[in-house]
């Protein structure tokens, strides 16, 4: 297990042991916004016949003539085929198929109508104007949506158009929260002296949410080691991910580390050079991920964002970290070496401002912060004007 490594180094170690989820097939209502398991080949050719674009009048377009005589009309979902002789029209709606025989449509408001018979304009036309070819989609057998492309509302609309209904894509995982410590009171009950009301389960239940993560189970335990072990196990049966909050550091009742090794969860490092969120922990048991987080609000929040979230966008096989941009800082700024600093900010669309209240137990500067300023360990000095990396929050 490494120990005290970098943040550059628990990036590595993260993408290196979570692997994307084993791909399932869904329907797909159930897969919109996952990830495309497979290729997708079209089983038709779309659309699988001359389909008008337009309200108006189909017919074969012939050199020199400038009427043709109405015969009926073509409404979309009409099956009844037939054969337009030259010379005859038909009345046609956007969608409906081109009889056989006509190769034009003329959109109605360019025509004239006298006692059934059609004048055309006298602009040009083209023959095709107006007509969908078969195919013009995709064609039967055609390459439609590749293995990693996301499945946007247009790629459902797309893959339903083909008469596709279940498609193999990669899962959202499921998630245990799992909070810790005797001080833990549920909200709804009085606080006692020595209690705080647990906030971390709800914080990232909503991040989870966020993500469109739904099979979430809470379980909670004492400083009881043989209870944080038993409902450990449980968890890593029933979870792709377990987010442990609370002990992780080294005190006397801390006993994350003893479960892990209990449960044969194999730690991959064990805290990083940062602020907030300096006693992180994260292994790993078969193709299951665990992460022991801090209990200090904050440090919770921020571990997520800059952890947690990555890791979930890897099993998901989708990129889902934050977004990095450089943005000028507002006023100047020092910090010791030895620690990159995650600290709460808001960013104008020009400049960062550090908030007030940094400490890692306040959520109430996170909570109206829209982004995370990032300060290097090895740096100690930051000018007014000077670009520095941040952190955009979802």
């Amino acid at each position: 297990m490494k120990t005290m490594i970098s943040v550059s180094e628990a990036m590595h170690f993260i993408n290196e042991h979570i692997m994307p989820l084993h791909p399932v097939a869904l329907s797909l209502q159930e897969a919109a916004g996952l990830t495309l398991a497979e290729d997708i080949l079209s089983p038709y050719d779309i659309p699988a016949y001359p389909q008008s674009s337009m309200d108006g009048y189909a017919f074969a377009l012939e050199e020199g003539r400038s009427t043709y005589e109405l015969e009926g009309e073509m409404a979309a979902g009409n099956q009844q085929q037939f054969t337009l002789m030259p010379g005859k029209a038909i009345r046609i709606f956007t969608g409906a198929a081109v009889p056989n025989g006509a190769d034009t449509v003329l959109v109605q408001e360019k025509v004239k109508v006298e006692n059934g018979v059609l004048h055309l304009p006298e602009t040009p036309l083209q023959k095709g104007d107006n007509v969908r070819p078969i195919g013009s989609e995709i064609q039967r057998g055609a390459h439609a949506l590749s293995k990693g492309d996301r499945l946007q509302p247009a790629s459902i609309g797309f893959l339903a158009g083909m008469g596709i209904d279940t498609v193999k894509v990669f899962p959202r995982p499921r998630v245990s929260i799992f909070v810790t410590g005797n001080e833990l009171q549920a909200l709804g009950q009085p606080l006692g002296y020595g209690q705080v009301y647990d906030s971390n389960s709800y914080t990232l239940r909503a991040c989870l949410e966020q993500c469109q993560i739904h099979q979430i189970a809470l379980l909670q335990a004492g400083d009881d080691p043989d209870q944080l072990q038993v409902l450990l196990a449980k968890a890593l049966e029933d979870a792709d991910l377990v987010l442990m909050t609370g002990g992780v550091s080294v005190g006397d009742y801390d006993f994350t580390m003893q479960a892990f090794e209990a449960c044969g969860v194999m730690p991959v490092f064990h805290k990083i050079r940062q602020k907030p969120g300096k006693p992180i922990l994260f292994g790993r048991k078969e193709n299951k991920a665990v992460f022991g987080l801090p209990g200090n609000p904050a440090s919770v929040l921020t571990c997520f964002y800059e952890y947690v979230l990555p890791a979930i966008g890897k099993m998901m096989h989708q990129p889902l970290s934050l977004s990095s941009k450089k943005a000028v800082l507002s006023h100047d700024h020092q910090k010791p070496a030895g620690l990159t600093h995650f600290l709460k900010a808001v960013y104008d669309g020009e400049t960062v401002s550090l908030q007030k209240g940094q400490e890692s137990y306040k959520l109430s500067s996170f909570a109206v912060a829209n982004c995370l300023a990032v300060f290097p360990e090895t740096e100690t000095q930051f000018t007014k004007g000077q670009s520095i990396e941040i952190h955009l929050l979802p």
